[in-house]
């Protein structure tokens, strides 16, 4: 019987987050993007319209998961010639660098054991 054949072109796709102990989702790839479109934009309304979500419900996330880690990642200043803005505080710079880093080495991982155990399998 001949192997079967596997279209090279297949990909492994993931979404990746941290939960909290009781499975609530904490932070993940949405609120990365978040984080990276505030620190890009210079601010939460100009960061949601870019990204095409609420602002209050990105407001709400970024809470959800300054709760989660224990510790500030925006910090807003309000009025101002602009408006005022919305800045990432230096953890948060510090856990977008980190996170963006572990996301790396996760993807790395994930292609490796695809390469090994899937496409080897049948290839």
């Amino acid at each position: 019987m001949a192997s079967p054949s596997v279209n090279k072109a297949l990909k492994p796709r993931f979404k990746l987050w941290l939960a909290t102990a009781d499975g609530a989702g904490a932070v993940g790839d949405g609120r990365w993007e978040l984080l990276k479109a505030v620190q890009r934009e210079g601010s939460l309304a100009a960061a949601t319209e870019a990204l095409g979500i609420s602002y209050r419900k990105a407001w709400g996330d970024l809470e959800k998961a300054e709760q989660a880690l224990g510790f500030k990642l925006i910090e807003k200043h309000r009025g101002g010639a602009r408006g005022g803005d919305t800045q990432l505080t230096q953890a948060g710079r510090d856990w977008v660098q980190a996170y963006g880093r572990f996301r790396v080495r996760v993807e790395e991982a994930i292609q490796e054991a695809f390469d090994s155990q899937l496409m080897l399998a049948v290839g």
